[in-house]
C-alpha cells in the first residue's frame, strides 16, 4: 500500500492509471500526473474520483513537488542532479506553473537569502488539478511558511479573487501570447476571454492594492504582496514585502543574479567598460571541459557537400553586391590589394603594422629574373596563349616544396606558442618559456651559412613596428649564437597576420601553416604578369629591389607589373578599387567553381594532400575570352569611339570632347545597324558591351547600384573619367534614338573597363602599347582581382568541403546526342 503515486501515461491512459491507483490504495493521499495533453473530459473524471476519496491531484504536465526541509522530492526533478544547491531550507513555499522555474526560482531566492519550504509544480495543462486557490489554503495551514511566490502564465481564472494570510510575490508572464492563436509552449497556455497576462496583473494589482509592477527602479508593493513581470525581480520584491511585515531573510544572501560568461570575445570592438564583460570559471564539469577547448587552437570546421556553396563568399540576389568574408566588394574596393589578401585568408583585415609586413613578404619574391617560374610563363606567352595560360604555367612550378621551410617554420611557431596565453602578437608579451622549449626547432629557424635577405628583411620589419614572433626569433638566434634564415622571417610575418585570427577561431591550423604557401604564389602571379624583360638580377620594372620591397605597396608593385611604370597616386587609388571590385561574384561563377573543383578532387578531409598551387590554375584554366578576358571588349568599343578625337587626358574634365554629340552619333548608327541585322534575320548582332543588367532593368532610368557608388566615390575623391561619362550620355542617346524602350544601367564591368583604359590611355596614344598590350592588361588585371576571391574559396574549400563533392551525381547529367 502506497500513499502517493506518480503517473506517467500517454494521455489516453491517465485516467484509468489514476482510478486504479485510488482503487488498489485505500490509503492513497497525493496523485501526481506528469503527463501532458490530457483531455478535459478525463481531467474532470480524475479529479471527481479524487474528491471523492479524499486524494489531492497534482499535474497535469508537471514536474511534482519538493519539501526543502525534509528532503523530499516527488514525481519529476525539481532540484536538478544537485538538489541542496537550490532546494536550501527556508520560509517560503513556490507555487509555478512552469517546472523548471520552479527550480529557478528558489536558485533566485538563495541569491536574496530566502530559503524554500514547499516547492510546487503545477504544470499548465489544459486543466490544472492543484491550483492556486488550493496552494493558498495548505500555504495558510503550513507554520513552517512565512510568503509564497506564484509564478503564472495566460489562460485560465485559477488566480482570481484568491485570499491568503500570508504575503505573495506574484510573477506574471507571457503579454506576447496574448495574439496567439495556437498555444505555444504548455497546452494551458493560450488565453481565452479576459484571461491573458495583462488581466491576471491587474487581478493581483488589485489585490495587493498596487496600481504598478514592482521593478527594483520602482519597488511599488504593500504588505499583502507584490506584481512583477521578470522572475530576476522576484527576491528584491520578496525582500521589500517581508520588511513590510517585519520580517529579515532566512540566511545569508548566496550568490548574485549578475550575468556570468564562461566565454567571452569582443572581436575586437571595444566595449564601454559596463558592458565589456569579463568571463569567469565556469561550475564544476564544465570548468574542465572549457579547459580542454582551450587546447583546441583555431577553427575546427564540420564538412559539408559545397558544390555549389561557400562559407567565403555569396552574391545578394537583389542588390547583385557580393560579398567576401561578409565583407562587401563595394567595401573592399577601398582597401588595399595586400589587405584584401590577407583578408581572403584570415577573415580579417591588418593592422598597418601587419599590412607593411606582408608587403614587405610579397615583394621580395615578386622577382622571378632567373627563376624556372618565369621562363615557363616567357614560353607560354611566346607561343601565344592567353594570360590566365601564362600565369598557370608558372604557377603549376611553385609546389608545396618551393615553400615548405616557411611552412615548417609557421609549424613550428604555432607548435611553440600555440598553449601560451599570447592573443596579440603586436603586444609587449614575455617569450622566456617558450625560449626555453625551442631548441628542438633548431634546424627550421636558423641556417647553417648566412642568409643575405633575412638581415634585410628584419631591418625593414623593425621600422614598421613589433612583433612577438620577430621578437622571439631574434632571441632565438642569439640564444642559439646562429643565423635566422629568411623563410623563419616570412612565416613570423604570416603568423604576425593571422594569430588573431587563429586565436578567435577564424581559421583553423590548417590555414595559418599553408600561408607562406599561398603568399608565395600571390607573387609569383603578380610577378610573371609582367613579361621577362621587366624582371632584372636587382630590380622589378626599372625599379631596385632595395627600394621596392621595402618602400612599395603591394598593390603599386602590381600596377608595375601590369603597365611597366609607377602610377599617379589617383591611379592607383582607382587601380585598388578596379581590384576589389573583381574580388568575387559568389561561389556560382565559373572561376569560382575551377579552384573549388580542383581541392575536391585532391581530398579536402585530408588537407594536407591539397595542392595549392593546382587549385589556383583550376580557377585560372576556368576563366577565359568570356569569363576575364571580356573586358577587353569594352575597352576596344571606347578606343574605337575616342580614336578620331583630340582627348589626350581622360583625366582631365576639361578634354574638350563633345560627348553628347559622340554619343548620339553612335546611337543613330547602331539604331541604323540593329535595324538591318533584323531585316536580314540575324540575331547575333553586335550588342553594346557594359550596358544593360539582367536585374537592373524595367525602370524608366536604371542604375546598377554597384556602378553607382563607384561613381560617387570617384567624385568625392576628385576622380574624372572621361570615358565612364561616355557611358552615361550613351545610354542616354540609345534612349532618345529609340534604340531602347528605357535608359539602360551602366553596369559594374563598365566601370572595370574604363579605370584600365584611362590608366593605358597615354601610353597608347603614344604608341608605347598596342591593342594587344592593353587585351593582355586587362585579362591580366581580372586575373590579379579574382586571385583574392578564389584564394579564400581554395581555403574554405580545404577546411569545409568533402571529398569530390562538386561532382554531378549521374542522375542530374542529360544526354543531348
Amino acid at each position: 500500500e502506497f500513499n502517493t503515486a506518480v503517473v506517467y501515461l500517454p494521455p489516453s491512459g491517465v485516467k484509468d492509471g489514476v482510478a486504479e491507483a485510488v482503487r488498489q490504495n485505500p490509503k492513497l493521499k497525493k496523485v501526481i500526473v506528469l503527463t501532458e495533453k490530457v483531455s478535459v473530459k478525463d481531467s474532470r473524471i480524475m479529479r471527481a474520483i479524487c474528491q471523492t476519496n479524499g486524494v489531492d491531484l497534482f499535474g497535469g504536465n508537471c514536474l511534482g513537488l519538493a519539501d526543502s526541509w525534509n528532503k523530499v522530492r516527488i514525481g519529476g526533478a525539481l532540484g536538478g542532479s544537485h538538489p541542496d544547491e537550490s532546494l536550501i531550507k527556508g520560509s517560503t513555499a513556490i507555487f509555478s506553473n512552469s517546472g523548471n522555474f520552479t527550480t529557478t526560482i528558489a536558485v533566485y531566492l538563495a541569491t536574496a537569502g530566502w530559503g524554500t519550504t514547499t516547492s510546487v509544480s503545477s504544470g499548465k495543462d489544459v486543466y490544472i488539478q492543484y491550483g492556486p486557490k488550493e496552494f493558498i489554503y495548505a500555504l495558510n495551514n503550513d507554520d513552517r511558511t512565512k510568503a509564497a511566490v506564484l509564478y503564472s502564465e495566460p489562460g485560465g481564472t485559477y488566480e482570481k479573487n484568491i485570499q491568503s494570510d500570508k504575503p505573495i510575490v506574484a510573477c506574471v508572464v507571457g503579454r506576447w501570447k496574448s495574439k496567439l492563436t495556437k498555444s505555444c509552449g504548455h497546452a494551458g497556455s493560450l488565453a481565452g476571454a479576459g484571461d491573458d497576462a495583462i488581466a491576471k496583473e491587474n487581478w493581483f494589482m488589485d489585490y495587493f492594492g498596487v496600481k504598478e509592477i514592482f521593478t527594483p527602479q520602482n519597488p511599488v508593493c504593500s504588505k499583502k504582496g507584490a506584481l512583477v513581470t521578470n522572475i530576476a525581480d522576484i527576491p528584491e520584491a520578496l525582500t521589500h514585502v517581508m520588511a513590510l511585515n517585519g520580517e529579515k531573510p532566512d540566511f545569508a544572501p548566496r550568490g548574485n543574479l549578475s550575468l556570468k560568461c564562461w566565454f567571452a570575445n569582443n572581436n575586437g570592438i571595444e566595449l564601454p567598460k559596463e558592458l565589456d564583460l569579463a568571463p569567469v570559471e565556469a561550475i564544476e564539469p564544465y570548468n574542465e571541459q572549457i579547459k580542454n577547448l582551450r587546447l583546441q587552437v583555431g577553427a575546427q570546421f564540420s564538412r559539408e557537400t559545397l558544390k555549389d556553396a561557400s562559407g567565403a563568399s555569396r552574391m545578394d540576389p537583389k542588390t547583385q553586391v557580393s560579398q567576401i568574408h561578409n565583407t562587401s566588394i563595394l567595401d573592399a574596393s577601398q582597401k588595399s590589394f595586400e589587405e584584401n589578401l590577407v583578408h581572403a585568408m584570415t577573415k580579417k583585415y591588418p593592422s598597418d603594422f601587419g599590412r607593411g609586413l606582408i608587403n614587405l613578404v610579397l615583394n621580395a619574391y615578386v622577382n622571378q629574373h632567373g627563376e624556372p617560374t618565369l621562363m615557363a610563363a616567357e614560353a607560354s606567352r611566346a607561343n601565344g596563349n592567353s594570360p590566365n595560360t601564362v600565369l598557370s604555367a608558372a604557377v603549376s612550378i611553385v609546389g608545396k616544396k618551393t615553400a615548405e621551410k616557411a611552412m615548417a617554420a609557421s609549424s613550428a611557431l604555432l607548435e611553440l606558442f600555440k598553449l601560451t596565453e599570447m592573443d596579440d602578437p603586436e603586444a609587449a608579451f614575455d617569450t622566456k618559456d617558450v625560449l626555453q622549449a625551442a631548441a628542438a626547432h633548431k634546424d627550421v629557424f636558423l641556417t647553417s651559412g648566412e642568409d643575405h635577405c633575412a638581415p634585410l628583411m628584419l631591418e625593414a620589419a623593425s621600422k614598421l613596428g613589433s612583433s612577438v614572433f620577430f621578437t622571439f626569433l631574434q632571441d632565438f638566434a642569439k640564444q642559439e649564437k646562429g643565423n635566422l634564415s629568411m623563410d623563419a622571417l616570412v612565416a613570423a610575418a604570416w603568423t604576425t597576420v593571422a594569430w588573431p585570427s587563429l586565436r578567435q577561431k577564424k581559421i583553423s591550423q590548417t590555414t595559418l601553416v599553408a600561408l607562406p604557401w599561398y603568399g608565395k604564389i600571390f607573387s609569383t602571379m603578380v610577378g610573371v604578369g609582367a613579361p621577362a624583360e621587366r624582371h632584372a638580377e636587382d630590380s622589378f620594372c626599372g625599379v631596385k629591389m632595395k627600394d621596392l620591397i621595402p618602400n612599395f605597396s603591394f598593390t603599386k608593385t602590381a600596377f608595375m607589373a601590369l603597365i611597366g611604370r609607377e602610377p599617379t597616386e589617383g591611379e592607383l587609388f582607382e587601380f585598388q578599387v578596379l581590384l576589389g571590385l573583381i574580388i568575387t561574384n559568389g561561389p556560382g561563377t565559373i572561376s569560382a567553381q575551377g579552384s573549388k573543383g580542383a581541392v575536391s578532387a585532391d581530398g579536402p578531409e585530408q588537407p594536407e594532400r591539397v595542392q595549392v598551387n593546382k587549385s589556383f590554375i583550376g580557377f585560372m584554366t576556368h576563366t577565359g575570352f568570356a569569363h576575364g578576358g571580356n573586358g577587353y571588349e569594352a575597352a576596344a568599343f571606347l578606343m574605337e569611339q575616342f580614336k578620331n578625337t583630340s582627348m589626350k587626358d581622360p583625366a582631365d574634365p576639361n578634354h574638350g570632347v563633345d560627348l553628347e554629340k559622340l554619343a548620339t552619333d553612335y546611337a543613330v548608327q547602331y539604331a541604323k545597324y540593329k535595324k538591318e541585322q533584323k531585316e536580314l534575320g540575324h540575331l547575333e548582332y553586335a550588342k553594346v558591351p557594359c550596358i544593360n543588367h539582367p536585374i537592373f532593368k524595367g525602370k524608366d532610368v536604371n542604375f546598377d547600384p554597384r556602378e553607382v557608388y563607384v561613381q560617387k566615390l570617384f567624385k568625392e575623391k576628385g576622380l574624372y573619367n572621361v570615358f565612364l561619362e561616355f557611358y552615361h550620355h550613351l545610354v542616354e542617346a540609345l534612349y532618345k534614338n529609340k534604340v531602347s524602350k528605357n535608359v539602360y544601367c551602366v553596369n559594374i564591368d563598365a566601370v572595370i573597363a574604363v579605370i584600365l583604359l584611362k590608366v593605358v590611355w597615354s601610353d597608347y596614344q603614344a604608341g608605347k602599347i598596342k591593342e594587344k598590350d592593353i587585351e593582355s592588361a586587362s585579362f591580366t588585371a581580372f586575373l590579379y582581382g579574382r586571385m583574392i576571391g578564389c584564394a579564400a574559396e581554395i581555403e574554405d574549400h580545404t577546411n569545409r568541403g568533402k571529398n569530390m563533392d562538386t561532382r554531378t551525381p549521374a542522375s542530374k547529367v542529360t544526354y543531348v546526342g
